[in-house]
């Protein structure tokens, strides 16, 4: 169902409107990007012939009028490989876990990773599923990454899917090794106990991370990470670099979730239940369907 956001609140009206703006531009751009490099096929092409016409034209071919269309020739390839694609990835999918067989999501599987963390297990889902945290706890990281609204929010029996679109405002952004400037990601909570993160990136592939969250204690919880990937990329070097990314989220989560197990959780639960804000809505689910039992997440789990 399409997310409304709040009338009252004119400084979310104001700032959803900036962020459309933004939005409509870097659009033009990767608009104005593809044109380029569609108008680049004729010239090239042009070039070749026309190097091949002069090369042709005494009926001998030199040494340099050779290496001449061979890079003339090469150049060319290597334009067709520098298509820009779409900013916003129209293969949105589902659920990555339900898409995907044991074999492919054996072969597509990079990192492990496995915490038990002294903070209470309902931080680490309200830290999961509040999507502001993006711009926040992890603004060093992400890179002052932006969320330019909610497209859409959907419940199922054991949770609901939420689908928003981030912005790389920054040109050295590093994530841009990784993705689009402007791409639509996928939060998933599956159960109380999973969530899936679904990122695109570039040639409509896919950086998946599944986050298992378990109570141990009323102040202690075990937190599995599990991040699959079909990038093309060697997999020891894609594997170094999603451990050092991993590591360095958690690194930030912790000052948060040591800050948010110090406060009254009871309070967080009442005012996420009664808040306008789009970007709670999955948490808001979770409390609709397990935050008032926690006896019966004990036992589901």
């Amino acid at each position: 169902m399409p997310v409304n956001f709040s009338d009252h609140d004119q400084h979310l009206v104001t700032k959803q409107h900036h962020n459309s703006i933004e939005t409509e531009f870097y659009q033009f751009i990767n608009k104005f990007k593809i044109g380029v490099w569609f108008l680049g096929i004729p010239s090239w092409l042009f070039g070749i012939t026309d190097r091949s016409i002069a090369a042709f034209a005494d009926g001998t071919l030199s040494i340099t009028e050779i290496f001449q269309l061979l890079t003339t020739a090469f150049f060319f390839v290597s334009w067709l490989y520098l298509k820009p694609e779409n900013s916003l990835d129209e293969n949105t999918g589902c659920s990555y876990l339900n898409q995907t067989d044991k074999f492919g999501l054996k072969k597509r599987h990079m990192i492990s990773q496995e915490y038990i963390l002294p903070f209470p297990y309902f931080c680490q889902i309200y830290h999961l599923l509040n999507l502001k945290h993006l711009e926040t706890v992890h603004k060093f990281s992400l890179n002052n990454l932006k969320i330019l609204g909610i497209n859409d929010f959907q419940t199922t029996s054991f949770g609901g899917i939420i689908k928003f679109t981030t912005l790389l405002d920054s040109p050295v952004n590093a994530l841009r090794i990784w993705r689009q400037p402007i791409v639509e990601v996928d939060l998933i909570l599956h159960s109380p106990y999973t969530i899936e993160l679904s990122i695109p990136v570039y040639d409509n592939k896919r950086i998946i991370v599944i986050f298992y969250a378990f109570p141990l204690q009323e102040m202690e919880h075990q937190l599995f990470i599990e991040i699959y990937s079909d990038l093309d990329w060697p997999k020891p070097f894609l594997q170094i670099l999603l451990h050092f990314a991993s590591c360095l989220t958690l690194f930030e989560d912790l000052p948060y979730l040591r800050s948010l197990a110090e406060t009254n959780i009871e309070r967080v639960y009442k005012l996420s239940k009664f808040s306008q804000q789009a970007n709670m809505l999955l948490f808001k689910r979770f409390i609709e369907l397990y935050g008032s039992n926690k006896e019966k997440i004990k036992l589901l789990k």
